[in-house]
């Protein structure tokens, strides 16, 4: 009896426990389907690659410093030929231009203001070939005379040469001597044309005039000047050396020698200037 009621109870308990344990494993099951997301598997679409697009680069405006301009000094540019005037109007451009040359303007009423640049091509000329062209002379001629001085030696009356007679040429000197050698220059380069022109006047068509105006200028400058107090002859109404080699020198080398020593230094002193800056433009 006590084994059969035994085994009867048993089993109904086991059923019980087991009921349970499956009602547990179902909750288990549902709430865990309710908090799990199920995993849905979609087609996965392979898109194209694009590259970003690089966004633009910003460049600064580069910051220029304004330059600095240097002055420019122009050079007045000489008048073309075509502006100069006619050889026969020249006298007036020159009397207009001359007093701008020299602080002695006083000395100009030594210029002859007539047919001024045929003047000084036709007396260059015959200088440097020694020959004294008088009646076309640039310049007037001095008012004093030239005199030599009577000396007794020994009973003997001897001539010298009078210091006083070179200081007839001393306003002439000072007057080249006052003069802008610059200047002078630079306007002899401008007249060109026209010096030129009155130089085939003469007939040198072939022959450039500024070889004529250097010969005239070395002629001065190779001038020597006797060391001794030159004496004089009178056989007539000129004076003549008494010398004869100084005598028999060409007559632009004989007015030389009148000038005078100092004189002549000052006018070799400023014709070596003038001729220089002749050589250097003519280059």
């Amino acid at each position: 009896m006590e084994n059969s009621q035994s085994t009867s109870s048993s089993v109904p308990w086991g059923v019980i426990v087991g009921i349970m344990i499956v009602i547990i494993a179902i909750l288990w099951f549902v709430l865990s389907e309710d908090e799990v997301e199920p995993i849905i598997h979609t087609p996965v679409v392979e898109e194209p690659i694009v590259e970003p697009t690089p966004e633009p680069e910003i460049i600064e405006p580069e910051v220029v410093e304004p330059a600095i301009e240097e002055e420019v000094i122009e050079k007045p540019a000489s008048e073309p030929a075509s502006l100069l005037p006619t050889l026969d109007e020249s006298d007036a451009w020159l009397e207009e231009k001359l007093p701008t040359i020299t602080w002695r303007k006083e000395l100009l009423k030594l210029v002859i203001d007539d047919d001024m640049i045929r003047r000084f091509v036709v007396f260059t000329d015959n200088f440097s070939q020694g020959i004294l062209a008088y009646e076309h002379s640039p310049l007037i001629k001095p008012t004093s005379p030239f005199s030599g001085r009577e000396i007794n030696e020994n009973g003997n009356v001897i001539i010298k040469w009078d210091d006083t007679s070179s200081r007839r040429f001393s306003l002439y000197v000072d007057l080249l001597r006052s003069v802008d050698s610059e200047t002078l220059v630079s306007w002899y380069f401008e007249l060109k044309p026209l010096v030129d022109e009155a130089y085939q006047e003469l007939g040198y068509p072939e022959e450039d005039f500024t070889d004529i105006l250097q010969d005239a200028i070395t002629k001065v400058l190779d001038m020597e000047i006797p060391k001794e107090q030159i004496e004089l002859v009178r056989p007539s109404v000129m004076y003549q050396f008494k010398d004869e080699d100084i005598e028999s020198l060409d007559d632009a080398e004989k007015l030389m020698l009148r000038l005078g020593k100092e004189n002549l230094l000052v006018i070799k002193s400023v014709l070596l200037e003038i001729s220089e800056k002749i050589a250097r433009e003519n280059n």
